[in-house]
């Protein structure tokens, strides 16, 4: 990897952060029925994508950061 960059800078990372926000948003006029459901799966996977980034930012080798990022990348996908 090229320049080292806090995952806090990266735009991916803030773009995951703005999603959950959205998710929450959205899913908050959802109907009760599917609180524990439906939306209790599509908030932890909005949330799972900057998540896994940060995490990923704070390992050590590059191929860590890496499946990090494919599992953040499964999150958007199961969303």
């Amino acid at each position: 990897m090229t320049g080292y960059q806090k995952y806090t800078e990266l735009d991916v990372w803030k773009r995951g952060k703005e999603l959950a926000a959205i998710i929450y948003k959205l899913t908050a006029d959802y109907p009760k029925a599917e609180q524990f459901g439906l939306v209790s799966q599509m908030r932890r996977c909005a949330v799972s994508v900057p998540s896994n980034i940060a995490e990923g930012c704070g390992r050590q080798h590059l191929k860590e950061t890496i499946q990090f990022l494919n599992i953040a990348r499964g999150s958007l996908f199961e969303l």
